[in-house]
């Protein structure tokens, strides 16, 4: 008996050349999540891929299961190639530190359309005219949020006080926002307008990036407390990150 062949629609997030006219690539789907496609003579057959395993690629990929985990496509149909964002280096820049940040934050087969939805709405969003700073913090908010690393943020973590005063101290070890009488001297500190505006753009649908703009502050401020976040999660740090920051 022949081997069941599926399909599903996937965003290509990386590929690794194999041999000399094969390719291994990293796709994330709705259904199965986070999964490694071998696509055979991929680099010379233009008929049956063409430009749908290029990264940030959505396609319809059809494939059988291949020996453990590692599906064996046969053939993809286009459906959006995000030309916006490859205009600009910088889009694509941070086009490259988003796929990269989703893939080293998910596991392998498990299913994510929350985090397949983001993933799309972004890459759409930088393919317009998105300002830069303001995706790449909506991304990381709601990936932490979504993959259930978010931490507290108007209550403090340690006794679950709310806060009435105009700053907060902030430490991811000690699970997030820390009242005057539970924090430390040496803790970071930052504004509660800034843990507010976090706190109301998770009641955003997740899918939005259009039409948020942040103040400056609230910008700097959200970095140092995701960093403290993503350091702390991520298994690595990615590689893309030096070259997005350089730019």
């Amino acid at each position: 008996m022949g081997r069941l062949s599926r399909c599903c629609e996937a965003l290509v997030l990386r590929y690794t050349d194999y041999g000399e006219a094969d390719r291994i690539l990293s796709l994330l789907t709705a259904e199965y999540g986070l999964h490694k496609g071998f696509a055979r003579s991929a680099r010379k057959s233009r008929k049956r891929f063409g430009a749908a395993i290029d990264p940030f690629t959505i396609a319809v990929f059809h494939w059988q299961e291949g020996r453990g985990e590692l599906w064996m496509l046969q053939s993809a149909e286009l459906v959006d190639a995000h030309f916006g964002l490859r205009r600009d280096i910088k889009r694509l820049a941070l086009a490259s530190y988003g796929v990269e940040l989703a893939e080293l934050l998910l596991r392998e087969g498990e299913p994510q359309p929350q985090v397949y939805t983001l993933m799309r709405s972004f890459l759409a969003g930088l393919g317009r005219d998105g300002d830069l700073q303001t995706a790449r913090l909506l991304l990381e908010l709601r990936l932490i949020f979504l993959l259930g690393y978010m931490p507290h943020l108007l209550h403090c973590s340690a006794c679950d006080k709310s806060f009435d005063q105009e700053s907060v101290a902030f430490d991811i070890m000690r699970g997030g926002s820390l009242c005057p009488d539970c924090r430390r001297a040496d803790d970071e500190r930052y504004s509660l307008a800034t843990m507010g505006s976090l706190a109301r753009t998770l009641k955003v649908p997740y899918d939005h990036f259009d039409g948020f703009r942040y103040s400056p502050k609230t910008c700097r401020e959200a970095r140092g407390i995701f960093d403290q976040i993503l350091r702390m999660i991520l298994p690595r740090e990615p590689k893309s990150l030096k070259f997005l920051d350089r730019l």
